[in-house]
């Protein structure tokens, strides 16, 4: 993760930067402990770390609604997605009026350090005419590199970046204007037209420099289709180098290696459709994988999914207000369904086996709290009976609990409210545990199973266990709950003081009555020395 081109530091936060729209996304935190290591790199303050209440791919998403349309100028290259995905055609309209820029061949060089000189002379050679040009960069990095490069050269120029986003709208006002410089990232005049005085339109108009190929030909097309718009004239050319990464990384060797054999000088620059074609080939390859990458994810997803409208569709009716009694005496049932036939065999006499029955109670009572169950109190019963029992008990033991609220409707509200956390708080458990099971299914391949059918099978057994996790926690919660007593206490006739300062000096405890010596006559009138009457241990006292 680079500084200024995944990320910016700004007012002492880590903010996420869009990597195909350049953007700052606020409120969005990478997981799984990313984003506060990023945090301690760039020594700001470490943040806790995020979780994840709730998970959907866009293609999930966006396939949730009936119907589907748009307009871009930039849908044709992702043709095969809309279908395979979406269902959705893609139909290409005519412009309003003819397209007059002019799309150059892409400028080659060897080195990064050849093709930025070229970019400023390019863009000196336009300054000097009056032509405006916008130069697109890729990262906030290069944008803010290739400002230096002109700075140091005397041409004056503005930047448009993340860092400045709120700048943008003044910035793409002025792009248009003669003799103007921009430096943009991706962001630059999305959706918005550059317009063009007179001057600037007669200097050849917008002027379009791409300091290096994306690896969507798509946002390719959305920076060259920033100039030429509703039939102003313009041109636009990419300059690409060999050290580039899309080149380094999918560039044929064969490209390179005649590059290398003609000995071209330095900064000199080739161009050749077969350059960009092999370009094009390689963007291709880049959005096939990714292609691949989202169509597979779509596909784990599709077991997710599932899940997510079952849990989903509880929580609505809870959000809906719905009287949830029925359901809490559904999990009941099945509570005791599962507990039984997890502890008592289908044919064993439960008189025979004791050591099952107290297994039974030390996993039910907890959660109903049932009489306990012994080999007496079993006698006879198939066991069917015994989960019959048991159920009439639990529910006889539930509308005892009901009979403790005054008001009905608090304890419906309760079960809601209890019915909704719990289910919160064991899905968002469950997100964590597939997508954990996610990045270690590719594992199963080696042992020449599916991972997705793996998934699938491993990721509805989670579902089963986690749904009866929600059963079990809400119901040890609704039977143990207990009503708060309010006790109102009497209003003291003198109000008791806490500060010690307030209540002054103790005096001393002033005897009511005289002291009785011992020698002295008993206060009582027996005549005898008081240490021989009331004065002796164990008399009774006067």
């Amino acid at each position: 993760m680079h500084i200024d081109q995944d990320y910016v530091v700004k007012d002492d936060q880590v903010l996420i930067v869009d990597d195909f729209t350049g953007r700052i996304m606020p409120g969005r935190r990478y997981s799984d402990g990313l984003h506060q290591a990023i945090e301690a790199k760039e020594h700001v303050k470490v943040k806790q770390e995020s979780r994840t209440l709730a998970t959907i791919t866009f293609q999930n998403f966006f396939n949730k609604f009936e119907k589907k349309g748009g307009m871009t100028g930039t849908a044709l290259t992702e043709e095969q997605e809309f279908r395979d995905i979406y269902g959705m055609d893609v139909v290409t309209i005519p412009t309003n009026v003819p397209v007059q820029r002019v799309d150059l061949d892409d400028a080659v060089f060897k080195t990064k350090k050849e093709k930025y000189h070229a970019v400023v002379e390019a863009v000196r050679e336009a300054h000097e005419r009056k032509q405006p040009v916008l130069v697109g960069t890729i990262t906030i990095d290069v944008s803010e590199h290739v400002s230096k490069l002109l700075k140091r050269e005397g041409i004056p120029h503005t930047v448009l970046n993340a860092k400045f986003h709120e700048m943008e709208a003044e910035i793409v006002a002025h792009a248009g204007e003669a003799g103007a410089v921009t430096i943009a990232t991706n962001m630059a005049g999305r959706g918005t037209d550059i317009k063009l005085d007179e001057v600037a339109k007669e200097a050849g108009g917008l002027k379009i420099i791409g300091t290096e190929r994306h690896e969507s030909r798509r946002i390719d097309n959305q920076l060259r289709g920033r100039s030429g718009r509703q039939g102003d004239p313009g041109e636009s050319r990419f300059y690409i180098s060999l050290e580039d990464d899309l080149m380094r990384l999918f560039g044929s060797e064969r490209l390179i290696a005649t590059f290398e054999a003609l000995g071209v000088p330095e900064n000199e620059q080739i161009e050749h459709r077969m350059l960009s074609s092999a370009i094009e080939k390689a963007q291709k390859k880049i959005e096939s994988n990714n292609f691949g990458i989202r169509k597979n994810l779509l596909e784990f997803d599709r077991v997710n999914n599932d899940q997510r409208e079952v849990i989903y569709e509880e929580r609505r009716r809870v959000l809906d207000g719905e009287n949830m009694r029925d359901v809490v005496f559904q999990m009941m049932d099945a509570v005791v369904d599962r507990k039984v036939d997890m502890c008592l065999g289908e044919d064993a006499d439960p008189e025979d086996t004791p050591e099952n029955l107290q297994e039974l109670n030390r996993v039910l009572i907890p959660i109903i709290p049932v009489r306990p169950l012994t080999p007496e109190s079993v006698h006879g019963m198939s066991r069917n009976k015994i989960k019959q029992a048991l159920k009439e008990e639990a529910g006889k033991l539930y509308e005892a609990k009901e009979a403790e609220f005054q008001d009905i409707e608090k304890m419906r509200e309760l079960e809601r409210v209890v019915l909704l956390k719990v289910i919160d708080a064991r899905w968002m458990n469950q997100i964590d545990d597939m997508e954990q099971l996610r990045q270690g299914i590719g594992l199963a391949a080696y042992g020449q199973q599916d991972p997705k059918v793996e998934y699938r099978m491993i990721g509805f057994d989670m579902f089963d266990e986690m749904t009866g996790n929600i059963q079990e926690e809400t119901l040890r919660i609704m039977y143990h709950v207990r009503i708060e007593q309010k006790i109102e206490r009497e209003e003291q006739a003198k109000p008791m003081t806490t500060n010690k300062e307030e209540e002054g000096p103790k005096k001393p405890i002033q005897r009511k009555k005289a002291k009785v010596y011992p020698n002295d006559p008993c206060p009582c009138g027996s005549g005898k020395k008081y240490k021989n009457c009331h004065g002796r241990p164990g008399s009774a006292p006067l």
